[in-house]
């Protein structure tokens, strides 16, 4: 979270989604009965260190901040405090503000809405307008539960699935990409059921009494016959349509995990799309990385996977398009003014988070409203509906291709119609002139490669077959194609 966003934040008063809490030297002693009942709603963001009211920040004890952060994420991960576990990766942020007297930092703690009813220290939480409130009768608790269970598909078990089915390569796999984002990450020192459990892959169910993996489990870690024996429908495309536009130029299939999933479409977005490079922080960065990872990521983790609509990315002259099976939450454009933080599968996208391939929830929406105009010069569009639609326009690299190849074709049909035939090296000359009706001699040799002599030849032979003719004078006229 930068500064500038924090600001924005301590303008609002509390409220159902948002909480600030004193904490100079320790943390809150009800902090977890906010993170509980944030899980339980629709998540939300605690800011440590201001007042009730946001008003006045006193911020956090600078020589305490970093153990107090540690200390927060190491108690979200203890079952004791936080039943079943729900890791949380807070944020230093520091406060540079006119409005505020020297540098102040606070702890911004991002929560999101959790598919599992949660209880902390053995009390079940919810949050309203006025705050935190504890769930007190049976009634009250299986209301919740039911809540979940109906808006959560991720949290679907599947009785037979067993250790044996996942990929156990892939176990390991994820555990290293986890200590390469943080070394002393809790995780790491369990056994391999101990980890599904502390990443909420395996459960109970209160009202069904079942107890085994989910289906975020299966779809993180399961191979590739018993995913598709659970989920037969389950598919991703990535397409490439930009010369043979009734088939495909490329095309890759996908059946498998989303951990192998993420790295195999941007393997092939970095195959068909340009890298654009810019400054940023100071620092060279790969446009193309910074937006496809958060729409790769974005498309795999709040995929509605009960939904037999196979998720598809194609890359054609509209744009680069990724559809997703979905469950909106409200339907319509997303846009930074409207959009809200909420998972559509939490555990996956809690999940990636800490394997680092995603950030806090809403940072990714943020970052493709950022990134895409850099990269293609145009505003992204998101539809939030039954299918889920990203369309990002295509760079311009591609675009002048794309425009080539189309000229191309019309120019072959219309020669073909006229039984005029060209060398290769005469249509290179008239695509050029077509791309660019006032160039040069001297920019057609830059252009094409050829020597003078050769593109005088071809010259005087497109005029012969009538195919190009010249308006205008030596200096300040143009080539036209003849119709």
């Amino acid at each position: 979270m930068t500064n500038e966003e924090l600001i924005q934040i301590t303008k609002q008063r509390e409220k159902r989604t948002l909480e600030y809490k004193e904490a100079w030297s320790e943390l809150p002693s009800n902090l977890f009965e906010t993170v509980c009942a944030f899980l339980n709603r629709d998540g939300g963001v605690i800011v440590l260190g201001a007042h009730d009211d946001g008003t006045i920040i006193e911020g956090v004890n600078i020589n305490a901040v970093e153990q107090m952060s540690k200390n927060l994420a190491n108690m979200s991960n203890n079952s004791e405090i936080l039943k079943p576990t729900f890791l949380l990766q807070p944020e230093i942020v520091d406060i540079d503000n006119t409005t505020v007297a020297g540098k102040k930092q606070v702890i911004v703690v991002q929560v999101p809405s959790s598919s599992q009813v949660h209880s902390c220290k053995g009390r079940v939480f919810d949050r309203s307008m006025d705050g935190d409130f504890q769930l007190r009768t049976d009634a009250e608790i299986s209301a919740a539960y039911l809540r979940k269970s109906n808006q959560y598909t991720e949290n679907t078990i599947y009785p037979f699935l067993r250790v044996e089915h996942f990929k156990s390569d892939l176990i390991e796999k994820t555990k290293n990409l986890i200590r390469n984002n943080r070394s002393d990450h809790p995780w790491l020192s369990l056994n391999d059921m101990d980890f599904f459990r502390q990443a909420n892959l395996y459960r109970y169910d209160i009202n069904t009494n079942q107890e085994g993996f989910t289906l975020a489990a299966l779809m993180l870690f399961g191979k590739d016959e018993i995913i598709q024996s659970a989920l037969p429908y389950y598919k991703i495309d990535a397409i490439v349509r930009l010369n043979d536009i009734e088939r495909y130029d490329d095309r890759l299939s996908i059946d498998g995990n989303i951990v192998d999933a993420y790295e195999q479409l941007l393997g092939f977005l970095a195959k068909h799309l340009p890298d654009n490079f810019f400054m940023e922080d100071g620092q060279r960065v790969s446009l193309r990385d910074k937006l496809f990872r958060e729409i790769v990521a974005n498309m795999l983790i709040h995929r509605e996977y009960l939904n037999p609509t196979p998720t598809t990315l194609t890359i054609c002259e509209k744009g680069i398009i990724v559809q997703n099976a979905n469950r909106p939450l409200r339907s319509g454009p997303v846009t930074l003014q409207n959009y809200e933080r909420h998972p559509k599968n939490p555990h996956m996208a809690n999940f990636y988070v800490q394997l680092g391939r995603a950030e806090h929830l809403g940072t990714g929406i943020r970052n493709i409203y950022r990134y895409a105009p850099l990269y293609s010069n145009a505003t992204p569009v998101i539809n939030d509906e039954d299918v889920y639609k990203v369309i990002i326009a295509l760079p311009m690299e591609l675009v002048s291709v794309t425009r080539q190849k189309s000229i191309q074709k019309d120019i072959q049909k219309k020669l073909k119609d006229k039984e005029i035939r060209l060398t290769e090296i005469q249509l290179k000359v008239v695509l050029a002139m077509v791309d660019n009706p006032f160039i040069t001699r001297a920019l057609l040799r830059q252009k094409t490669g050829l020597s003078e002599a050769t593109i005088i030849t071809c010259i005087s032979a497109l005029k012969k077959k009538k195919v190009i003719i010249r308006k205008g004078g030596k200096r300040y006229g143009e080539w036209v194609l003849v119709e």
